[in-house]
């Protein structure tokens, strides 16, 4: 039997300086959630993850408690922060580029593209080692979410991660030897 994992890209929220763990959903972000929650309802999913990111928590929280199941929080599933300084709006697309093509290159304070995937493949390793054939709902980020599904197909990058919304979902399927077969996008 098949494993299927849901990466669920947080709804929109207000961006806030310094406050990237706490901040929530804006009131489309909260609307959104409904939708995730509509879409995703009668698929039966046997485990809920997240971030630690408030965000990504509150965009699958109806979601989870629709399907009676607690959110399991895996602090390796944060966003990758690319600077402890700030880049500047002017330079951020251009940052991120080159975070992507350059996967061991670092900013001041930041983490790798390559750190930040094989920290949050540890973490998608063991939940399909431990839930094999179920279904898994992660709550995520575009960045970490992107370097995760690089992991398995080289072909994500800068221009996959510039063209997902907030929220968005998608649909992995593994093979029972934990061999990613397909990618489908969920959203609308």
């Amino acid at each position: 039997m098949n494993t299927i994992i849901y990466f669920i890209r947080h709804a929109e929220s207000v961006f806030v300086e310094g406050a990237e763990r706490e901040r929530g959903l804006t009131e489309k972000g909260k609307r959104d959630t409904t939708i995730i929650r509509d879409i995703l309802k009668d698929e039966q999913i046997d485990e809920f993850v997240s971030s630690p990111y408030k965000r990504a928590v509150d965009t699958i929280q109806l979601l989870a408690d629709t399907a009676n199941r607690p959110i399991r929080i895996e602090e390796d599933l944060r966003e990758r922060q690319l600077s402890a300084v700030d880049l500047g709006k002017d330079r951020f697309f251009e940052a991120k580029r080159r975070a992507f093509e350059e996967p061991d290159y670092v900013f001041p304070g930041g983490e790798s593209s390559n750190e930040a995937q094989h920290r949050a493949i540890a973490v998608i390793s063991r939940l399909l080692q431990r839930h094999n054939g179920k279904k898994i709902a992660i709550g995520t980020h575009g960045d970490i979410m992107t370097l995760m599904l690089k992991h398995y197909d080289k072909t994500y990058g800068f221009d996959f991660w510039k063209s997902t919304t907030m929220p968005d979902i998608y649909r992995l399927e593994f093979d029972p030897s934990n061999r990613l077969t397909g990618v489908t996008r969920r959203w609308k």
